[in-house]
């Protein structure tokens, strides 16, 4: 049950005074909770970007002609717009001792401005300031105010992100009613850490941000911002310590194998591993040999061959006598890894399935059956290898490929099909070090860093639009002498209709010019249609593959050197290097077609030329979360991981890792958070949404 302190936190917004039925759904869509209703939670947490200082300047002589000005000042003379010319503006001379300013209002009743500044009156008035025929004015002040309503203690205005209806000054009388209503919370936090750092309490660093008195309180590097980004990120870390305790829980088992099917399995490769593919496999090897279970993310870059890391863990499990499972997120993806790992676990003596949404009920049983016997050895799939009805005769190991794309639950979910699972996640993502303990702290971390011998540079070269004729010209003549290409359409939005639109339309064009060479793949596609495309651009029957981002995980045609981003300025850094990933994978040089439409702005420009400059996949990642945030970069807006509201992890990297050591040693003390820290901190946990991480301590 969620702690009594906690109620006025999570009332409806709609209670707040003055926010009505109209008001009420733009503040809904405002904290990201359309159609839920926002709470006084999401208000508060919807912190001031920037703030405008409304001091008053000490004469109209000696404040700046532009910019943000509030002065003190006696109205002198009104010119109405003449008669009949509605589209003039209503001017208003004010002045002061040193000089006059011009107001300018524009379709606003003549009577309402008058009775706002009748001659002779003295108002406090605040806008913008600009020169105009080399006279001053202000259009449309932002405030007319008599002087006695005028308090130099709110002159420091926050500025909020905005929805449409909405105003800042609105969204800061919403904030300062939401602040009334909340209590002061037990303090989470240890006394000496609050000392050392200056942090204020909870509550009232909500009050410092949304009600500053100096410009220092205010920012992602003040004391108040800082601690409400560490209370969000020491709340990520208790629920993965949770989760981490409920998926170590149960007693292990110890798997060792023998080395004779790994031995056999490296006979039939036709290349040695590389010096961090022996690494991650000894850290594996030694994981699954502990009597707890395992629980490892392996991540690797473009082409570090994740794919015979996680064979060579499944084949210690069938050595051991147990079962393994490798789960990926699409049937293409999982049909090439049952592509690529059969015939080596043929050679040495491991039997393989595979299990996805498309197969036959008929061949699905047979399946089932197999799997349910231990007649095989390891299976592939998608999500469906988690359902209920399949079981396992003795599943040592459950791989899930692309982690980011599964939740939690879905982790656990495979983890269940057998008796102390040991679990292995891998991404193709190469996650800067910051995220990696952010998102995925309850998991020990392998990298590949290195790429197989042989792997060439891939040529990476950006070009305007309007050379597109003559790059179509230049694919021509590559494809006459036996090249093939990828041709990735663009993303258009979040729309997925706009998307196919988009690459049926360059389909066409390709086709036209080029009969009976080019083939289209979409997620729209019936997966037998999409896999027949993909094994005759396999075959080399056709030699343009024109798909949507359908192809960036998974791809693996070696003869494929040819790779071409259309309006790549709209794609992401990370995205962009896993398409450039599906060529340069055999020997041929390969190369990049960034094809982008100008003008590029700043950060897209630096995208592209980071690119160009390097294949590093973790360098590309660090640039990512630089120019991007976290959130976009792994997706967590897609994927349901729960991305920060507050915390920049760009910034606030060493409060990371205060909150990391926090969470462990408070963990290692107090498993069931029943001391008085402990119950506070069940409030922090609720605060931020990781009440699911209290339902995993309390089901045991």
């Amino acid at each position: 049950m969620r702690p009594t302190d906690l109620d006025p936190y999570f009332a409806p917004v709609a209670r707040l005074p003055g926010i009505g039925p109209k008001l009420s759904p733009l503040f809904d869509t405002l904290t990201g909770r359309a159609p839920e209703p926002a709470r006084i939670v999401d208000l508060l947490f919807h912190l001031p970007i920037d703030l405008v200082d409304r001091s008053l300047a000490p004469s109209i002589r000696a404040a700046p002609t532009e910019g943000i000005v509030t002065l003190k000042v006696t109205v002198e003379a009104h010119r109405p717009a003449p008669p009949g010319r509605a589209k003039a503006p209503h001017r208003v001379t004010v002045g002061d001792e040193t000089g006059d300013v011009s107001l300018v209002f524009f379709r606003l009743p003549k009577q309402q401005i008058e009775t706002m500044l009748p001659i002779g009156a003295t108002r406090i008035i605040s806008g913008r300031m600009e020169l105009f025929d080399g006279m001053r004015q202000m259009v449309h002040p932002d405030r007319i105010l008599p002087p006695a309503k005028f308090s130099e203690e709110d002159v420091l205005e926050p500025v909020y992100p905005l929805t449409e209806g909405l105003t800042s000054r609105r969204v800061h009388q919403a904030a300062l009613a939401a602040l009334d209503k909340t209590r002061v919370l037990p303090e989470w936090l240890d006394a000496t850490l609050l000392e050392r750092q200056g942090w204020p309490g909870f509550r009232h660093a909500l009050a410092l941000l949304h009600n500053p008195r100096e410009q220092g309180a205010f920012g992602a590097e003040s004391p108040a911002y800082k601690r409400l980004a560490y209370d969000e990120l020491l709340a990520g870390q208790i629920a993965l310590q949770l989760v981490r305790a409920r998926e170590k829980g149960p007693a292990g088992r110890s798997l060792v194998g023998d080395g004779r099917l790994r031995a056999k399995i490296l006979t039939a490769l036709p290349y040695t591993l590389t010096g961090a593919q022996a690494r991650s496999l000894g850290e594996i090897e030694a994981d699954m040999a502990k009597p707890e279970r395992m629980l490892r993310l392996l991540q690797g870059d473009v082409g570090a061959g994740k794919t015979i890391v996680a064979l060579m863990a499944m084949a210690i499990a069938v050595e051991a006598g147990a079962q393994g499972a490798m789960m990926a997120p699409t049937e293409i993806l999982a049909r090439q890894h049952f592509e690529r790992i059969r015939p080596l676990a043929e050679a040495a003596g491991i039997t393989t399935g595979i299990l996805t949404g498309r197969a036959g009920s008929a061949e699905r049983n047979a399946t089932l059956k197999r799997l349910a016997s231990g007649e095989i050895d390891i299976v592939l799939g998608t999500h469906a290898l988690f359902q209920d009805d399949v079981t396992f005769a003795n599943l040592g190991v459950a791989i899930v490929d692309e982690q980011h794309r599964f939740g939690v639950h879905q982790r656990l979910a495979l983890a269940k099909k057998g008796e102390a699972v040991d679990l292995l996640v891998m991404t193709a993502t190469p996650i800067p070090r910051t995220l990696v303990l952010g998102y995925f702290g309850d998991l020990d971390v392998s990298q590949l860093d290195e790429k197989p011998p042989g792997r060439k540079p891939v040529d990476t070269r950006l070009v305007n639009h309007e050379r597109l004729d003559e790059m179509i010209a230049g694919i021509g003549r590559a494809i006459g002498t036996g090249a093939r290409v990828y041709w990735v359409c663009p993303l258009v939005g979040e729309s997925e209709k706009l998307e196919l639109a988009a690459a049926e339309e360059r389909y066409a064009d390709l086709a036209a010019r080029f009969p009976g060479k080019v083939g289209l793949v979409h997620g729209k596609m019936p997966g037998a249609e999409k896999d027949d495309v993909i094994a005759r651009f396999a075959a080399g029957t056709l030699s343009v593959l024109v798909a949507t981002t359908v192809i960036e995980v998974g791809m693996d045609v070696p003869e494929a050197t040819i790779m071409v981003i259309e309006e790549a300025q709209r794609f992401g850094l990370a995205q962009l290097h896993q398409l450039r990933g599906r060529v340069g994978r055999g020997g041929e040089k390969s190369t990049a077609i960034l094809l982008y439409r100008g003008p590029l702005s700043e950060t897209a420009r630096a995208r592209l030329e980071i690119l160009r400059q390097t294949e590093d996949g973790f360098r590309i990642a660090e640039e990512d979360l630089r120019l991007r945030g976290e959130g976009d970069l792994l997706g967590t807006r897609q994927s349901g991981l729960p991305g920060f509201r507050i915390a920049r992890l760009d910034l606030h990297q060493d409060l990371l890792r205060m909150a990391r050591d926090d969470a462990v040693l408070m963990f290692a003390r107090d498993p069931a958070l029943a001391s008085e820290r402990g119950k506070a901190l069940r409030c922090l946990l609720y605060l931020f949404e990781r009440e699911e991480a209290i339902r995993l301590m309390t089901a045991g």
